[in-house]
């Protein structure tokens, strides 16, 4: 068993109540735990795995409140830090169409400095980079690239998911395609959607984006296609594993859902280096992590719609 190891924002989602359009027009909002990160490891937990966050939240009524949801989902929270800033917050409202308007009020998530303490927990661990604030300005970012050296100086299997949030780059996508990639050249997994794939890649098909990414340096390309399924390449094998077919709401966390449960499936092997050279050996677990985005797309929310394991041993 590997322990999954997930850095990056968490950080209050504020959701908007019922189909409202925009955030200008939004009234009631619900508030829930985000952040990509800390789904992914939540996702990891609920699946069966061992998880652990590092990341930063306010010294407020906000910050506790994620740090408690995180250890009631059993995630290793010893690595959380607390900051002087306020909690990170996210306003989100979905319009009836499920496109979703965002808009952030940034704050402790950025404080997150580097723990020497947690570098040794690397070794034989998978460390997971995913986030949509990381490559903004403050300790984070320096941080996140402190440990993703210390990740590849102990030969942690490493996966990168760059969430890219046009709301947050719509000024500056150099910028975020310059920093990630290093990460995509440095990881053995790499997650993105189709926008994200020919954004880093400046390609317009998913075979010439991949080929893009693997000449980088990175072994396994999932771009996720939604209902569509997945377009997975690996070692110049390349297929597109399908997805399953369900009635979607709400496809927030659907990706943060297929990586955790990617991570979780690749997480249960002793020789997991072994499968990243198999299509053939990692086709099912891909069509598993497709399964487990799917199911999250039935339900309002992130980490409330994750699927526990239960949940995917029968049909969706």
């Amino acid at each position: 068993m590997h322990k999954v190891i997930c850095i990056g924002e968490l950080l209050i989602d504020f959701v908007a109540e019922h189909h409202s359009g925009t955030i200008q027009e939004a009234i009631h909002f619900v508030k829930k735990a985000g952040g990509a990160p800390a789904n992914v490891a939540c996702a990891v937990q609920r699946l069966g795995q061992s998880a652990l966050f590092a990341g930063a939240v306010g010294g407020d009524p906000f910050g506790d409140f994620l740090a408690k949801m995180l250890t009631s989902e059993g995630v290793d929270t010893s690595f959380i830090q607390r900051s002087d800033q306020f909690t990170t917050l996210a306003f989100v409202a979905l319009s009836e169409q499920g496109e979703r308007d965002f808009y952030f009020s940034r704050g402790a998530d950025a404080a997150l400095t580097a723990d020497t303490n947690l570098l040794p927990l690397f070794d034989k661990a998978m460390v997971h980079f995913g986030s949509a604030t990381a490559f903004l300005e403050g300790p984070l970012n320096e941080t996140y690239r402190h440990y993703l050296g210390a990740a590849k100086e102990k030969a942690a299997l490493i996966s990168f998911d760059p969430n890219f949030r046009v709301d947050l780059w719509k000024s500056n996508k150099e910028s975020f395609i310059r920093q990630s990639l290093p990460f995509i050249s440095a990881s053995d997994l790499c997650k993105f959607s189709e926008e994200e794939a020919f954004l880093l890649s400046g390609k317009d098909t998913h075979k010439e984006a991949a080929n893009h990414f693997h000449q980088l340096g990175t072994k396994l390309v999932c771009i996720t296609l939604g209902y569509q399924g997945t377009f997975v390449s690996l070692n110049g094998e390349q297929t597109l594993v399908e997805s399953v077919k369900v009635t979607a709401i709400d496809t927030t966390a659907a990706g943060d859902a297929f990586i955790g449960a990617l991570l979780s499936q690749l997480a249960q092997h002793a020789r997991v280096n072994d499968l990243l050279q198999s299509l053939k050996r990692l086709s099912p677990l891909v069509a598993f992590a497709n399964k487990a985005g799917a199911f999250t797309t039935q339900s309002y929310g992130a980490i409330e719609a994750l699927p526990y394991a239960k949940d995917l041993e029968s049909p969706l």
